[in-house]
């Protein structure tokens, strides 16, 4: 038996985050997009659920593992969402 890195066993679907640098990025096009990206893990983990079902060769520690993401990335997004309305929230308490 050969012990893989876990590297190897996860493939390409940890990538690092690629941090844009440039004027034209704002807060309101990181938020867009960081929610496009939590739609398609949910779509994902959807599809792969779906695949499953149907026996079309995928594994449940697959479906397992995209349900987690999916689930991850939405916890993460509504923590994003309540920091932000709470700094609204404050912000709109000082004074002028």
């Amino acid at each position: 038996m050969q012990i893989e890195g876990l590297g190897n066993l996860l493939g390409n679907s940890i990538q690092p985050q690629k941090v844009k640098s440039s004027e034209g990025d704002n807060f309101g096009a990181t938020l867009t997009d960081l929610i496009k990206d939590v739609n398609q893990d949910q779509m994902d983990s959807a599809n792969a659920v779906e695949k499953f079902v149907a026996g079309d060769g995928v594994e449940l520690h697959d479906v397992m593992v995209a349900g987690e993401k999916a689930k991850t990335s939405l916890d993460l997004l509504m923590e994003i969402r309540n920091k932000t309305v709470d700094m609204f929230k404050e912000l709109t308490r000082m004074p002028v």
